[in-house]
């Protein structure tokens, strides 16, 4: 007689993400999704001409019509500036210079024995906190941090004690799950706005989006974020996976090379942030607006807020190459940067299709007519406020668990959504930070992420009965927390009218 087979069972969450990842990986590749776009955009434009599609600009009075790109005019105009929208699309300069010192940093090495030195010094009742900030803040080196950091504090808990899951599960949900907070500037604050600058010009053909816009909020969000997911760790996430009896891994220690790269690397960052600092301090620092004396307003710190940055990562990361030896001729030098540039190949690509995209959008006026036909439903049925940036955070959060990318998801929905809230009043930082905070809080839990996978072969080193659903068991509490706080942050932020950056107020006026 044949044995039966005992089906698993399967709760109404594992159901849904199942559903999610595979609707999700039946979407196609960013590049190709946003070429299918854009060529519906353009048929569209031809379909709304001929009803003669038009909606009344707020804030002039004027009427906008729909362009029809279907016309001889029309596909010499997207003929004629594919060039020009590929070179002039604003995150495109912004992201490949500041990549220029994340990579080098990252590629030298500087990056990781950072962190390992942080997670290998901490005390224990302060370990879980550290490895959570180092997750939080790590950021700013795009993959590298979830990469290297959830088996590394799975390891380091491990030697004090806890569950190696507790390790890579905390790990995970603070690099990915607080994606937007930080306290410091980087590739994604440069990313976002440029596409925030594009939207936005739909309205003001003069609006000039500073990375730094959301800063303010950003860096309030990586303490408060800290503290949410501390707790969660030791509720939930400990009690969890309980006590582990397994063999217990050792990290190494930090090398002597690795020890001379930190000291040069930390000495010259303190004196370039002297130098900085002497700049902007003094009443007349260079670097403040030669007119007004403001360090923010119209400064050229802000203006060179991207060169800055990555001065910032470049310095620390050649210094650290020269003092491990990870760097020992210009050629390693040359290599290291060649290395980075040669990894931002997918996007490039991504950019150029994507600008094609949005210039098509523009160009066609199918993004104004839509925002502003949408700010009048909007109002009309007295959709504003609080209740709007909940739906607008919900919203973003589950088109996350099907588009992974956040570059590629506001490329889409900044078009629509800055314009919109730009004619219901609010400024395109606010929407901005809104748009980040959903696009966050449900990156732990997306199947869409290609690091879920990994994370999973590093718990199936400790347990080979672990699947995707122990780790989204798992990390399900943080995207839950973060997302009830975060929100609570924004409503708060919203209702004392804080600006949430350098020129980034609530209201557009």
């Amino acid at each position: 007689m044949a044995k039966e087979v005992k089906k698993e069972k399967h709760s109404l969450f594992d159901k849904m993400l199942n559903k999610i990842e595979v609707v999700g990986n039946k979407l196609p590749d960013p590049v190709v999704l946003f070429a299918i776009i854009a060529l519906i955009i353009v048929v569209v434009s031809w379909i709304a001409s001929m009803f003669n599609l038009k909606a009344t600009n707020p804030v002039d009075g004027s009427i906008v019509e729909v362009h029809n790109l279907l016309t001889k005019e029309g596909i010499v105009e997207m003929l004629t500036g594919m060039v020009k929208n590929f070179t002039d699309f604003p995150p495109l300069g912004a992201v490949l210079v500041i990549m220029l010192g994340v990579g080098l940093a990252d590629e030298a090495g500087y990056f990781k024995t950072m962190m390992k030195r942080a997670v290998l010094t901490a005390p224990k009742k302060a370990i879980i906190p550290v490895i959570i900030l180092i997750g939080i803040i790590g950021n700013v080196a795009g993959d590298a941090t979830q990469v290297i950091l959830p088996p590394l504090a799975a390891t380091i808990l491990m030697s004090f004690g806890y569950h190696p899951f507790v390790g890579l599960i905390a790990a995970y949900a603070a690099t990915l799950g607080a994606f937007s907070a930080n306290i410091l500037i980087g590739m994604t604050d440069t990313l976002a706005a440029g596409f925030t600058q594009v939207g936005a010009r739909t309205v003001d053909p003069n609006f000039v989006a500073n990375p730094a816009m959301n800063y303010y909020f950003i860096a309030i969000s990586t303490f408060v974020l800290l503290i949410v997911a501390t707790w969660v760790t030791y509720k939930f996430t400990i009690p969890r996976f309980g006590v582990y009896d397994g063999p217990v891994e050792t990290l190494e220690e930090i090398t002597e090379g690795e020890k001379k790269g930190l000291r040069w690397a930390n000495i010259s960052l303190l004196v370039l942030v002297a130098v900085l600092l002497a700049m902007v301090i003094p009443s007349g620092g260079w670097l403040r607006n030669p007119e007004t004396g403001s360090i923010l307003n119209g400064s050229p710190l802000m203006t060179a807020i991207v060169p800055i940055v990555m001065i910032v990562f470049l310095v620390p990361g050649f210094f650290y190459g020269l003092g491990a030896k990870t760097i020992q001729s210009t050629k390693d030098f040359a290599n290291h940067l060649g290395k980075t540039m040669s990894l931002m190949g997918p996007y490039v690509v991504l950019v150029f299709v994507s600008a094609q995209m949005l210039a098509y959008f523009n160009s066609s006026n199918l993004g104004k007519i839509i925002a502003i036909k949408g700010a009048e439903f909007l109002e009309g049925i007295g959709f504003k406020g609080v209740p709007l940036f909940i739906a607008f955070i919900i919203f973003v959060a589950f088109v996350n668990l099907l588009i992974g990318s956040a570059s590629a998801k506001w490329a889409m929905l900044a078009p629509i959504f800055v314009p919109m809230f730009m004619y219901l009043g609010y400024h395109p930082a606010f929407t901005q930070m809104m748009y980040r905070v959903g696009d966050s809080i449900t990156n732990p839990i997306t199947p869409m992420f290609p690091y879920l996978v990994l994370i999973l072969a590093f718990a199936q080193r400790f347990d080979k009965r672990a699947g995707l659903g122990t780790l989204i068991a798992g990390l399900f509490p943080y995207t839950i927390f973060f997302g009830i706080f975060w929100i609570l942050l924004i409503i708060v932020w919203y209702l004392l009218g804080i600006p949430v950056g350098p020129s980034g107020p609530i209201y557009w006026e």
